[in-house]
């Protein structure tokens, strides 16, 4: 079992443990968290997320350690997106 040694900060405020290679969707989710999904093969943009400032998407990306262990998660808003 990996061990679970990286803190999340997610935007709303909830903080999780997860390890390196975990995926962003699921781990979201258990910080109560939906990353919005379009094509799921990073051509859209729409799961962008904001991780420490750099910007990622997260259908094609995994959680990647830092040398903090500590990583602050915000979702990216479009217009075009939202409801």
């Amino acid at each position: 079992m990996k061990e679970r040694n990286i803190k999340i900060i997610w935007s709303n405020s909830n903080e999780t443990f997860v390890s390196e290679g975990d995926d962003w969707f699921s781990s979201a989710e258990k910080a109560g968290l939906e990353i919005p999904t379009g094509c799921l093969t990073g051509s859209c943009g729409a799961c962008e997320i904001d991780v420490n400032g750099v910007t990622v998407r997260a259908c094609i990306s995994e959680i990647k350690n830092n040398k903090e262990c500590l990583l602050r998660v915000s979702l990216t808003s479009d217009p075009f997106w939202e409801k």
